[in-house]
């Protein structure tokens, strides 16, 4: 039972989460045409249960897996180079959610709705909020917003969603500590650094990690300009500024205790399924046709049925009468 204007049933809480944003184009990138991010709002009634304590202290074995996390860290960060030591990556699985296990039940998904644009972040945010207070979000007494690190996404939040707990997605955080613990260090060394500082994350322990990530920096010194981006100077004051600014969005233990989702893996299957209707190799799009699209899109992925909804009440506006002029 999806949330309705007095807010949403008992047990259930509203989730947003925030899409890839790109850089906002100038008019003449505009007008010339280019390639650029869609941007992709998800929202979701969820179901969970608050607890005295954090249910799962104990990090999921998935995260301490080095045939997972490897292969998971080079997807999402950039610059995570093994060394010779490392383990292979493991064979592909299609559609495989690295929360699912025994260890931890991440909130339980009942109503999903999008929302899509390719206009300006302001946009995004407008769209957004008019849809979370549609479906009843703002009177939720449990309410969350989960992004990645991207600055566009922490804007939106700012203005339209400033009482919605903010949450970094934890799978993005997690590649970051998997680089950092890696810089410099062969495989064996370094695994062992990311056991312990992904553990003290996910326990909610992230000033412990900076602590020893600015002795880390201390021993490398900082990065001049002569390095380059996978330098392990460059990697680790990227990593440790990282941790700094979204110390106070990744409380993971105080979120599962309050029955909180932490990872964004719904939005970015969400992405995956716009991207394989709108974006391919012979695909072109007129900037009004791309942007009606997509809103068509994100209606016909919707669980609220938009499009069915817009359908019917249109038939009951409806006269009866030909409006058309009759030609002189």
């Amino acid at each position: 039972m999806e949330a309705g204007p007095a807010g949403p049933a008992p047990g259930a809480e509203p989730a947003v989460e925030a899409g890839p944003a790109g850089s906002e184009p100038s008019p003449s990138q505009v007008r010339s045409g280019h390639w650029r991010e869609d941007k992709i709002g998800l929202l979701m009634t969820m179901t969970s249960e608050e607890s005295a304590v954090d249910p799962c202290p104990t990090i999921p074995e998935t995260f301490v897996n080095p045939l997972r996390i490897l292969k998971l860290a080079r997807e999402l960060k950039k610059g995570c180079t093994p060394g010779a030591d490392a383990v292979a990556d493991p064979a592909e699985t299609e559609g495989e959610n690295p929360l699912e296990g025994p260890e931890y039940t991440p909130p339980a998904v009942r109503v999903r709705s999008m929302v899509a644009t390719r206009h300006e972040n302001e946009s995004l945010g407008e769209i957004l909020a008019a849809a979370a207070f549609a479906r009843g979000f703002y009177g939720a007494r449990r309410k969350a917003f989960l992004g990645d690190g991207a600055e566009n996404n922490w804007t939106v939040r700012k203005r339209w969603f400033s009482d919605f707990v903010a949450i970094l997605d934890f799978i993005h955080a997690l590649s970051y500590v998997f680089a950092v613990a890696m810089a410099g260090r062969g495989f064996a060394t370094g695994w062992e650094v990311y056991v312990r500082w992904i553990r003290w994350v996910w326990q909610g322990r992230v000033a412990a990690v900076i602590q020893e990530l600015e002795q880390r920096q201390k021993e490398l010194g900082l990065p001049g300009a002569e390095d380059s981006e996978s330098s392990p100077r460059r990697v680790v004051a990227e990593g440790l500024r990282y941790l700094k600014n979204h110390q106070d969005q990744m409380r993971y233990d105080e979120y599962r205790r309050q029955g909180l989702p932490i990872t964004s893996s719904h939005v970015e299957s969400t992405v995956k399924q716009f991207n394989r209707r709108v974006k391919g190799t012979e695909k072109f799009w007129s900037e009004d046709g791309a942007e009606a699209i997509l809103q068509l899109r994100a209606d016909y992925l919707s669980e609220t049925e938009p499009m069915e909804t817009f359908w019917q009440e249109r038939e009951a506006r409806a006269t009866g009468r030909r409006c058309y002029r009759r030609a002189v």
